[in-house]
């Protein structure tokens, strides 16, 4: 932990890395890195609820290049139109990609206008629960493709963000193989929480080739070497490379199966603040050599 700490304080360091680390891709011939990092402003909403611009500006210092948003209080814009966000984000080198967000149809008319109008490239769904039956998420499918439909009309994308409960068997069937096989390709990508796939004893790679490129982004915490106790308050999560998943591998997977965003979330805060995590993740990802697929 003590050079974690020395690595957080210094920030000088993170304000010379700048220029190196984001929209690095290739760093020889036998190595990749991802093309972008990003982060899920969900893993800061307390600071970014005190200090949305300081917040920001500590994040692209940090290295992160690309910010996925969510739908709090404050809305995706944080209390700004999205003009005003977007630049801000801008302003601190930060592109505004995503954001999750769970409306009805005349809210995803009006939210993405605004998400289009700015450049932003996906509307993403981030909770159903779980459902009684299988046919429960047959129209939920059918909700999902209406989503798509009027992203589509708009000029960006639709996505679906699975949680655990689409990987536990409903009727005898897993919901995540449904809501794939009955959403239009053309309509629904799919956001993977790579956490979830792994902790429900689920292969992310075999989903990630299978359905190629419907997984266009996912979200990144690493699962603990030894995990909780059932039903412990806290997920079994801690930061990446400390736990069991193969980024490496994984990521290297991800990018030649069409996935394109990568944003980190981290859910257990385990002795350091969420701004911490945020830049051990981020430096672990940095200099994570990913293989040529």
């Amino acid at each position: 932990m003590g050079n974690r700490r020395s690595f957080i304080k210094n920030t000088g360091f993170f304000a010379l890395s700048i220029p190196f680390v984001k929209g690095n891709l290739a760093l020889g011939f036998d190595s990749l890195t991802l093309p972008a990092i990003g982060i899920q402003l969900y893993m800061v909403r307390d600071d970014m609820k005190k200090d949305p611009a300081g917040t920001l500006k500590k994040l692209g210092q940090m290295g992160y290049a690309q910010i996925e948003s969510f739908g709090g209080d404050d809305g995706i814009f944080w209390g700004k139109t999205n003009k005003e966000f977007s630049s801000l984000a801008k302003d601190n080198g930060l592109a505004l990609i995503s954001s999750h967000y769970d409306g009805n149809n005349e809210g995803y008319e009006k939210t993405a206008a605004l998400s289009a109008e700015i450049g932003m490239k996906y509307l993403i769904y981030p909770w159903k629960g779980p459902q009684k039956s299988i046919d429960d998420f047959k129209k939920i499918a059918d909700e999902f493709n209406g989503y798509g439909a009027i992203c589509k009309n708009h000029g960006l994308r639709f996505a679906y963000h699975p949680h655990d409960y689409p990987y536990k068997k409903v009727d005898g069937q897993l919901p995540i193989d449904v809501l794939l096989d009955h959403t239009d390709p053309d309509l629904v990508d799919y956001q993977m929480d790579i956490y979830y796939t792994v902790t429900e004893g689920l292969d992310p790679e075999y989903y990630i080739k299978k359905y190629k490129p419907r997984f266009r982004l996912c979200h990144m915490r690493d699962v603990m070497k030894v995990r909780l106790p059932a039903g412990s308050n806290e997920e079994s999560a801690c930061d990446l490379g400390d736990g069991i998943i193969d980024y490496r591998k994984l990521l290297s997977t991800a990018l030649s199966n069409g996935m394109k965003y990568f944003f980190v979330e981290q859910s257990r805060l385990y002795h350091e603040t969420a701004l911490q995590s945020a830049a051990v993740n981020e430096k672990y990802l940095r200099n994570l050599r990913l293989d040529k697929v």
